[in-house]
């Protein structure tokens, strides 16, 4: 029991020195709880930033021991988020940051022991004199720093202050290293804020745009619906002015001639050629009707049938016409067919009414690559101004009389052909459409414009 008693309190009471040792005690009990105060006070800031727990754990340590010098150091290389690696208090506790060059100079014992800290050359053992204490840092079992303090002469060590400098180490290097991944959570938190913000902003502007979006593509479908509304009625007059409108010319020119003075039966065969001209021009105009709602390739004649029937639409005596056909006839899509068979009638036409020609040549020629439809005439027709209306209709300057050249060109582009104007052999104008094999799926919107002039190879029309 008594030698229990003595290990606890480090009295043995069979003396007459018992009191006084009792008091030496208890005083060294009570700078030991006042040391551990401090201490808790100090490591309790860790959330305060590592500046202001170093300071506050130096401090502490100058308040129990009444240090002159305090020392704290952390080796190169360690705690590598923990700052600041270095500091001293003075006698009247004022602190120097080591790293800060300006200030005044230390106590030689005091920049010695920074070094040795600094540098790693101590040992992992405390060491407790009567006026200096070195109490290494550990973490992890390794050093990664150390205290050190000097103290008056009124101010003795011993073991006691020993363990609370230990204690103090050890809390210490936990404390920083809580305060360096505290900070850079907090770090990251204040990143993920400010991402978060961010985001909020971009959302937002998102939303704007997507709101100017769907506007502009409400804006676009009802520009898409205005421009399907004037393709169809361009369509619809192209349809009626390549068939209804030259059939109804024709049967008005067959009647102005029966007013001349003619014999009786050719006055009667041209009017019943104006009549049968009026009733194929109702038949047109029925099936352009029907065909806006119904389309279809079934039972359609091929184009080389379609080319000698248009053949003989006018008289004979008003205008000849020959259809002669080369190469092997190959099936094209009825879109093809119906294009080259409109512009053909329309050469035809304008070649009759507009150029006074007796004669003309109608030629459909297949190759490998390519499909060749020429309409020759002899008549008074002049080429150069037919390409001057045609680069006019490429800007759709062009009146109702030239409508039939603007849809010749139009037919052709939209199949990926040229259309090109040349002086024919037997005199007149020679219309030549050119169309690709393959033919496009989708029509293209270029106007083959920059063909026009241009002389392609193509078999001469027989004389």
């Amino acid at each position: 029991m008594t030698a229990d008693l003595s290990r606890l309190t480090g009295l043995r009471s069979g003396k007459s020195s018992f009191y006084p040792q009792y008091r030496g005690a208890a005083e060294r009990l009570e700078r030991v709880v006042h040391a551990l105060e401090l201490i808790s006070r100090a490591l309790v800031r860790t959330v305060e930033g590592p500046e202001t727990l170093v300071c506050a754990v130096a401090e502490a340590a100058r308040a129990h021991l009444s240090a002159n010098w305090i020392v704290f150091a952390l080796a190169d290389g360690t705690l590598p988020d923990a700052g600041p690696r270095r500091l001293v208090l003075g006698p009247d506790a004022t602190p120097f940051l080591v790293d800060n060059v300006e200030g005044p100079p230390l106590p030689e014992d005091v920049v010695e022991c920074l070094d040795d800290i600094r540098y790693g050359r101590i040992e992992s053992n405390s060491v407790i004199d009567a006026h200096y204490a070195f109490v290494p840092i550990v973490l992890g079992g390794g050093v990664v720093g150390a205290f050190a303090a000097w103290t008056p002469a009124n101010r003795t060590l011993d073991t006691t202050d020993g363990a609370v400098l230990s204690i103090l180490a050890s809390q210490t290097a936990v404390a920083l290293q809580n305060s360096a991944l505290y900070q850079r959570g907090q770090l990251l938190l204040e990143r993920a804020e400010d991402a978060y913000a961010e985001a909020n902003r971009t959302a937002a502007d998102l939303a704007v745009r997507n709101s100017e979006l769907e506007s502009t593509q409400r804006q676009l479908g009802v520009a898409h619906r205005h421009q399907v509304v004037d393709d169809e009625r361009h369509r619809i007059a192209r349809e009626l002015h390549d068939s209804v409108t030259q059939a109804v010319l024709s049967a008005g020119m067959q009647i102005e001639v029966c007013r001349s003075d003619i014999p009786e039966a050719e006055r009667s065969e041209r009017l019943d050629l104006a009549k049968d001209l009026t009733r194929r021009a109702v038949e047109q105009l029925r099936s352009a009707i029907y065909a806006l709602n119904h389309s279809s390739d079934a039972d359609r004649t091929s184009l080389p049938e379609m080319l000698e029937q248009l053949g003989v639409v006018h008289m004979p005596d008003e205008l000849a016409v020959s259809v002669r056909v080369g190469g092997t006839p190959t099936e094209l899509p009825g879109d093809a067919e119906h294009a080259l068979l409109r512009i053909a009638g329309e050469a035809l036409f304008n070649a009759a009414v507009h150029a006074h020609a007796n004669r003309a040549v109608l030629r459909l020629t297949y190759r490998a690559d390519s499909v060749l439809l020429s309409v020759s005439d002899d008549g008074d027709g002049d080429p150069a101004r037919m390409r001057l209306i045609l680069k006019l209709a490429a800007t759709n300057d062009v009146d109702g009389r030239h409508r039939g050249l603007a849809n010749m060109q139009a037919r052709t582009s939209e199949l990926g052909g040229a259309l090109e104007v040349r002086r024919a052999r037997i005199g007149g104008i020679q219309i030549l459409v050119r169309l690709p094999l393959p033919l496009p799926q989708a029509p293209p919107l270029d106007s083959g414009m920059e063909n026009l002039c241009s002389t392609p190879e193509i078999e001469s029309e027989e004389s």
